[in-house]
């Protein structure tokens, strides 16, 4: 009978360029040994991985979330191996642990990974994050938008040119501002520039607006938001936008978690001098604003 062998956790520290990889036996005494630096390319993670099925014993994976996406995630999950994407964030450090190298971060998660002390994040599937990528796309146009309009609003009252009507930016308050004329012909040609750029980032938000209309009805979370919709002033994009930041709303235990994901949890902080509470927003912006 062949004795199963023990699991190796691996850690990789990954970078644009590179992957520092550490890897841990299954015994908590057992070194935690690195592996050495590899491209960050497919091939050479291809490569990786077929060393690693050599050994013959089951193979766990971790790697920071960061900003090379999930790429190799998928890659390894492809491959049959386990693998898991931590937050910096919710990784442990040890006190007086102050020198950081690659080297030195691999064999940190290879260590934490076999201790089981590392708490995964979910990872949405490709389409998801397609699907989020345009809405993000969407949302910065809007933004851009934003600020062009805010550019014209200014010019013109740093000119003294008031619109008395309550609501800009519809068919009339443009004509108003196409029939304003200015004694320097530089303030002219300002003003038209800027209104030609809000008018190209007024139609880069309508075209995105319509991609995202168009692909709604082929995302597996259409029904979900369909029924979003039904509530009082959530609009199309509102519900794109918050189903594309949360997604599966399941993977959250309680609605507490949900809510503490959205930063809509209040923190309270206590001392001597004074007692206040406040809200804390851990990078929510873009669901806030939807």
């Amino acid at each position: 009978m062949t004795k199963e062998q023990p699991p190796i956790h691996v850690g990789i520290d990954v970078s644009k360029d590179k992957l520092a990889v550490a890897i841990a036996g299954g015994g908590v005494r057992d070194e935690v040994l690195s592996l050495g630096t590899f491209e960050n390319a497919p091939a050479s993670v291809d490569w990786l991985l077929k060393r690693l099925s050599g050994r013959g014993a089951p193979v766990s994976v971790c790697y920071e979330a960061g900003p090379t996406g999930y790429g190799l995630y998928r890659q390894v999950r492809a491959f049959g191996f386990e693998c898991c994407v931590v937050a910096p964030s919710l990784i442990p450090v040890r006190a007086g642990e102050r020198v950081r190298t690659d080297r030195l971060d691999a064999i940190r998660l290879a260590r934490l990974l076999r201790a089981g002390e590392l708490t995964p994040i979910w990872v949405s599937d490709e389409t998801h994050e397609a699907m989020r990528d345009l809405v993000r796309a969407r949302e910065s146009a809007a933004e851009d938008q934003r600020h062009k309009r805010q550019l014209v609003s200014a010019f013109m009252l740093r000119h003294g040119r008031i619109y008395h009507r309550t609501k800009p930016w519809t068919m009339r308050y443009r004509r108003w501002l196409q029939s304003q004329s200015f004694d320097h012909q530089a303030h002219q040609i300002a003003l038209q520039e800027m209104l030609q750029a809000e008018r190209n980032a007024t139609e880069r938000v309508d075209r995105l607006t319509k991609h995202i209309e168009a692909l709604v009805p082929e995302w597996d979370l259409a029904p979900t938001l369909k029924a979003l919709q039904a509530l009082r002033g959530v609009a199309l994009i509102n519900a794109v936008t918050f189903m594309a930041e949360i997604g599966d709303v399941r993977r959250f235990e309680t609605p507490v978690k949900l809510m503490a994901y959205l930063g809509l949890v209040p923190s309270r902080i206590l001392d001597r001098k004074n007692d206040q509470a406040w809200r804390d927003y851990p990078g929510r912006q873009l669901l806030s604003s939807s």
